[in-house]
């Protein structure tokens, strides 16, 4: 049976948010030195140009673009208005591919990872409102400025478009899922993820691997 575009998505997706769930992505990572001998640290040039240090920025922007679907969410509580808003997605998508373009970039691979982008931050919306529904003592007391939050969400946009360019060959590269779910798995434990939040990370990164350009 041949999976739809979609449906791949939504299995690759699924599968990294268990790995980030149990960190398993950490079986991949290269073994610890003896403490009675540590490894010398690579040359900052090796670090800097390696697979795993072109996918890490993608992942913890990806968790910071994340943490504004909690002020989306907060502004939109109460109002009656929709999670989903295609008019500013699609604004959201023009910009990235014509910055994208200024890169010398794909702008198709660029849009496809933010449409996972938009998909998860509205995860963490709407996760967050069945919350505060089934507990109205959880909801925020205050709204945040809807205006302010989008400039937040546009500045992480232009800082994830540049990593998404200067990421390319890692992105095609046949480690570039293992990596990335490494990558994943640091950020959640460092940014203290819970669950919602991780499901969404993982959504997030569904069509990073493979998407060169």
């Amino acid at each position: 049976m041949q999976l739809t575009l979609s449906t791949r998505r939504a299995l690759i997706a699924g599968a990294a948010a268990t790995l980030l769930f149990t960190g398993a992505g950490g079986a991949v990572a290269a073994p610890a030195a003896p403490a009675s001998a540590p490894a010398p640290a690579a040359p900052a040039v090796a670090r800097a140009h390696s697979p795993y240090a072109a996918l890490r920025p993608l992942a913890a922007l990806s968790a910071e673009r994340l943490a504004t679907g909690d002020l989306v969410a907060a502004a939109k509580w109460g109002t009656g208005g929709p999670i989903d808003d295609p008019a500013r997605e699609q604004q959201v998508l023009d910009a990235v591919a014509e910055q994208a373009r200024q890169l010398g970039a794909d702008p198709a691979a660029t849009v496809r990872i933010f449409r996972d982008q938009i998909e998860a931050n509205k995860i963490v919306q709407r996760g967050l409102h069945r919350r505060w529904e089934a507990d109205p003592s959880q909801a925020p007391a205050e709204r945040p400025d809807l205006g302010e939050v989008r400039k937040e969400i546009n500045r992480i946009n232009t800082e994830l478009v540049r990593a998404i360019a200067a990421s390319a060959p890692a992105r095609s590269a046949p480690s570039c899922h293992p990596l990335l779910t490494v990558a994943g798995a640091r950020v959640r434990h460092a940014r203290h993820l819970d669950p919602l939040h991780t499901v969404a990370l993982a959504r997030s990164l569904a069509s990073v691997c493979g998407a060169a350009g």
